[in-house]
């Protein structure tokens, strides 16, 4: 199918007028006075409406504990790995 009127440009910036982007609302916690969404968690301490709905430091600490065993685990891997470890084994 053909266009057969062509839009003005006054007219496709008409239409586009309200393509623009908006910055977030935002609220201030309670509790830490860092920004966070309305209606939402706090992402730094984990209140919400002056209580505590999650232990942030806690999922924080477990994630840490999880990242160093991946990483010692990936260093025992890498060393076991080594060309010095498979020349051993080749003569035995």
């Amino acid at each position: 199918m053909v266009v057969r009127m062509r839009h003005t440009r006054s007219h496709t910036a008409n239409r586009r007028s309200h393509h623009a982007l908006k910055a977030p609302a935002l609220a201030v916690c309670k509790n830490c006075n860092a920004t966070h969404r309305p209606h939402h968690m706090c992402l730094e301490c984990g209140y919400y409406n002056g209580r505590q709905v999650m232990d942030l430091q806690a999922k924080k600490e477990a994630r840490q504990t999880r990242l160093e065993a991946k990483r010692s685990a990936q260093n025992v891997a890498v060393a076991d790995n080594t060309p010095e470890a498979a020349a051993d084994e080749g003569k035995k």
